[in-house]
């Protein structure tokens, strides 16, 4: 949802947002379905998924390859943290098959930040199936607490996922791969990353309303857009707002980095509980879960 809000009114908003979300404790939305699943964050979990996100990838052939093994894992559970890295993964082997062609300017960079990116998520899962909360972003906490419970829709597995990943996880591996010497050539690397991304996403999306919400198409013209509503902003906003981030990480000024840093955790705190919103409200979730699970009438 492209915007011609001036940075800082976009930005005073997501604050606003984040800060009203971390004061009230979001929306009283608490994990146990009576499935038998862990409920429990602190309880140590699933040894294979604790092995398969244990060890560092180490390059993008490594991280492609074992994100797809963890996908099968998930899916092979029954697990919807599947429902964002069957998009993920898909998302990483496209930008891995442009570096080999030589799309980027900086490619030993992109090749980094892909890894560094990857990594980020999968200490994600590994903290959160070993139980080690203190570690684990609220965005993050958040998105695999709906995906345990299995009661959120498909879209807003997808975009908790996207939130934790690129409104949290994005910027700090910006900081750490380093947007200097030549930033504007990072910069410009960066921006073509995001435009694979989007003609991914949209590919993975139809995929995913195939196999298992064939109504994503019927809440997209109901409500309108509705998977920009759920991601509360669009990726491409996202992936600015991460590189602005970095870029404030990468101050000189110690308060400006802290100020990075809590805003970088509470905006996507904030977005991760707009995104659940309508947990809220029974009979509108109730409506949403109906409407992503009914096909299409040109199906």
């Amino acid at each position: 949802m492209k915007s011609t809000t001036p940075v800082r009114g976009r930005r005073s908003k997501r604050l606003k947002t984040a800060a009203t979300a971390v004061r009230t404790g979001g929306n009283g939305i608490t994990g146990g379905d009576g499935s038998g699943r862990r409920q429990n964050s602190d309880q140590r979990g699933d040894s294979e998924l604790l092995a398969l996100s244990a060890d560092p990838y180490v390059d993008v052939d490594d991280a492609h390859e074992r994100l797809r093994e963890l996908q099968v894992a998930f899916e092979d559970r029954g697990d919807r943290r599947a429902i964002f890295l069957s998009v993920y993964s898909r998302m990483t082997g496209a930008v891995a098959e442009r570096v080999r062609q030589g799309y980027f300017n900086d490619a030993d960079w992109v090749r980094d930040y892909l890894v560094v990116f990857a990594n980020h998520y999968r200490e994600a899962v590994h903290d959160y199936e070993a139980g080690n909360t203190a570690d684990l972003a609220d965005a993050w906490r958040l998105a695999f607490d709906a995906a345990v419970r299995g009661d959120s829709l498909v879209l807003q597995d997808l975009a908790l996922g996207v939130n934790a990943h690129i409104n949290y996880d994005l910027a700090l591996t910006l900081a750490t791969v380093g947007i200097e010497p030549n930033r504007s050539q990072k910069y410009a690397d960066h921006k073509a990353v995001t435009e694979i991304i989007r003609d991914v996403f949209n590919e993975a999306q139809n995929s995913l309303a195939t196999r298992a919400a064939p109504g994503i198409k019927t809440l997209d013209e109901s409500l309108g857009r509705l998977d920009e509503w759920l991601c509360v902003f669009t990726i491409a906003e996202c992936r600015e707002s991460a590189w602005r981030t970095a870029v404030a990480l990468d101050s000189r000024f110690s308060l400006r980095r802290q100020v990075a840093r809590w805003t970088n955790d509470a905006a996507a705190t904030g977005a991760a509980h707009l995104i659940l919103v309508s947990q809220t409200s029974e009979r509108v979730h109730d409506t949403l879960l109906m409407l992503e699970g009914s096909a299409h009438e040109d199906n």
